[in-house]
């Protein structure tokens, strides 16, 4: 290296001069391109001097974090301007050398300037490796101060929305209550409509609530004692109505649920059930058959709602636990809480999730394919922990009390 260094020593005004000729096209910036230009090249010859690297490596460090850009904008690459002064070099030794003496020169600028490419290249992957898990932290922050900012407006909405339905509601109790609106058939007709329609929306208000409860981790458990057969029971119970309306047959294979008590909230628990229950109905075409079974596994039962209905497919298998999730054409969206295919908010099965989870149990959907013609069905796998004790207010180091109430809303 020491007649490179001998070389650039003598030549450094000229590879200086051309070198900012042509990196410099604004007048303006011609300056500051000078000054980077010199130092470079004062750490190139202090680099093939001492046959260290570190001279121009720490140029290289310097152009790298001298790097400022919008966070929406790529970070331009230094990369092409180390090439151009690769070239500048060559062609500046070519110029002044015979060919003789320019090709050990030649081979000598080739590898000082092939290491400070590798580190160059080091040095940016490094940095836009940094940048992208700055951009990605302040990407979760904000998705985080949306969902913070989505859950407190669905628990304002739904408490604005439950006060006039309140009034609405106690107006239309008085009004069926009068002489006239009790025999008059077509009156209570029209108020049958109205308590309906006032029933459909307070459901739908009380789901809100529950999301916005399990989104902000607040959601209430009363725990004691249950027994999972009762709790099938009753959510059979509940949901007869919507079996009639289709003529759907559910079988609940009571031999195969633990006789053994849990530790749960009887009604969250019963709310998850039913609403997968309503769900396996909703997607099953008239005359069909949804059944229940349930198989014990070390520490949990697993609920096993099986219905012969449309199916999902596999692409959808994680995404109808989405909160507001809303599969196919939303043109063609129902309000129905029972009908074939009905539409809904895409509320009951992220709150069934939600308390399962809140249970410390879990969840999840399989099916062989979405087909309307051939029916493949779908499983629903509810594991639910057993457990013989709680200790104060906590179910295996889950909370269950949390500090917002429902009423709170």
């Amino acid at each position: 290296m020491e007649e490179l260094a001998r070389w650039v020593e003598s030549h450094i005004d000229q590879l200086i001069e051309a070198s900012v000729t042509e990196l410099s096209q604004n007048e303006a910036l011609k300056s500051e391109v000078m000054e980077s230009v010199e130092a470079f090249f004062d750490g190139l010859l202090r680099t093939v001097t001492s046959g260290d690297s570190l001279a121009l490596n720490t140029i290289l460090i310097d152009w790298v974090e001298s790097r400022s850009t919008p966070a929406d904008v790529e970070l331009a690459s230094s990369i092409p301007v180390l090439a151009a002064l690769k070239r500048i070099t060559w062609e500046q030794i070519l110029h002044y050398s015979p060919l003789d003496e320019a090709i050990p020169l030649l081979v000598q600028v080739d590898e000082v300037f092939t290491d400070a490419m590798l580190y160059l290249s080091k040095l940016e992957a490094d940095a836009l490796l940094t940048d992208m898990r700055s951009q990605l932290r302040k990407a979760e922050a904000h998705v985080r101060r949306l969902d913070k900012s989505k859950s407190n407006f669905i628990a304002v909405a739904a408490h604005e929305l439950r006060t006039p339905l309140t009034l609405v509601e106690g107006y239309a109790d008085m009004i069926a209550n009068t002489p006239w609106a009790k025999s008059d058939s077509h009156a209570r007709l029209l108020l049958d409509g109205i308590e309906s329609g006032m029933k459909r929306l307070r459901e739908i208000i009380n789901d809100l609530i529950d999301v916005s409860l399990l989104d902000l981790r607040m959601m209430e458990l009363h725990v004691q004692p249950v027994w999972l057969l009762h709790i099938l029971n009753a959510a059979e119970r509940n949901v007869n109505k919507a079996l009639g309306a289709r003529n759907i047959h559910l079988t609940v294979e009571r031999d195969t649920i633990p006789l053994q008590p849990t530790y749960a909230d009887s009604d969250r628990l019963m709310q998850a059930i039913e609403k997968i229950l309503m769900n396996a109905i909703k997607y099953t075409p008239d005359g069909g058959k949804v059944t229940v079974r349930a198989r014990e596994l070390p520490g949990f039962t697993d609920i096993m709602i099986i219905d012969k209905g449309i199916g999902i497919s596999s692409a959808n298998l994680q995404r109808i636990f989405d909160t507001f999730s809303a599969l196919g054409d939303a043109s063609l969206h129902s309000s129905g809480k029972t009908k074939f295919k009905g539409g809904g908010p895409g509320l009951g099965l992220p709150i069934a999730k939600g308390i399962i989870e809140a249970h410390g149990g879990t969840i999840w959907a399989e099916s062989e394919g979405y087909d309307e013609v051939n029916c493949p069905g779908s499983t629903f796998h509810i594991m639910i922990p057993m457990r013989t004790s709680v200790s104060g207010d906590k179910i295996d180091d889950a909370p269950l009390i949390g500090t917002l109430q429902e009423n709170d809303l």
